[in-house]
């Protein structure tokens, strides 16, 4: 398959989930719009989280598969197995928005970062089964070695942020937070030799 078309269908897969995400943010009701608007700060929480986490799985699958030079049907199923995780995000994102405050905050946020592990396992095999197949592009040693790590390094915090929303699901979110700023900043493998 080539590869425009991978991109094309997961792209459109991306726009949806993440317009999803803006669909499901409450309105406020009534005269008082500030208390409205505050009383719901789990949703707009929850929503730039999963918008900023869509935003870069997006970029990073598209760093991805601009060093993929062909893509087999394992590939695909991986990329679609990929795709499924992305294409959850949304329903999560309303389960911490509506119990983030309440009794399930615990079990909303460990549900919420249990789809991130998923989609952080799965972009990773993703990753090693290209790098596995030869699938990729050539790249230097130091340049496997660093993305390999780059992109592993994200199940282990996701892990650890569903054992932290047992305990203190706010942090739990800003864990999830926190490591997409991490995976905001650009990969350096490209000035690796």
């Amino acid at each position: 398959m080539r590869i425009d078309r991978l991109e094309t269908f997961s792209d459109g897969v991306f726009a949806i989930a993440i317009t999803l995400l803006a669909l499901d943010l409450p309105r406020p009701q009534g005269d008082d719009v500030w208390h409205a608007l505050a009383h719901s700060w789990e949703s707009y929480a929850s929503f730039l989280i999963s918008f900023l986490t869509i935003g870069i799985i997006w970029l990073n699958h598209h760093a991805l598969f601009d060093r993929v030079a062909r893509a087999d049907r394992t590939l695909q199923m991986l990329n679609v197995l990929l795709l499924l995780w992305v294409s959850i995000i949304p329903w999560p994102t309303g389960l911490v928005a509506d119990h983030l405050s309440g009794d399930g905050a615990s079990a909303a946020t460990a549900v919420y970062c249990t789809v991130f592990v998923g989609m952080a396992v799965t972009f990773s095999a993703v990753w090693h089964y290209a790098r596995a197949a030869g699938h990729l592009a050539e790249l230097t040693p130091a340049q496997v070695a660093h993305l390999g790590q780059r992109n592993s390094l994200g199940i282990g915090f996701y892990v650890g942020a569903v054992a932290v929303a047992f305990v203190v699901p706010a942090l739990s979110l800003g864990i999830c937070f926190v490591l997409g700023l991490y995976y905001l900043l650009p990969d350096r493998a490209d000035r690796l030799v």
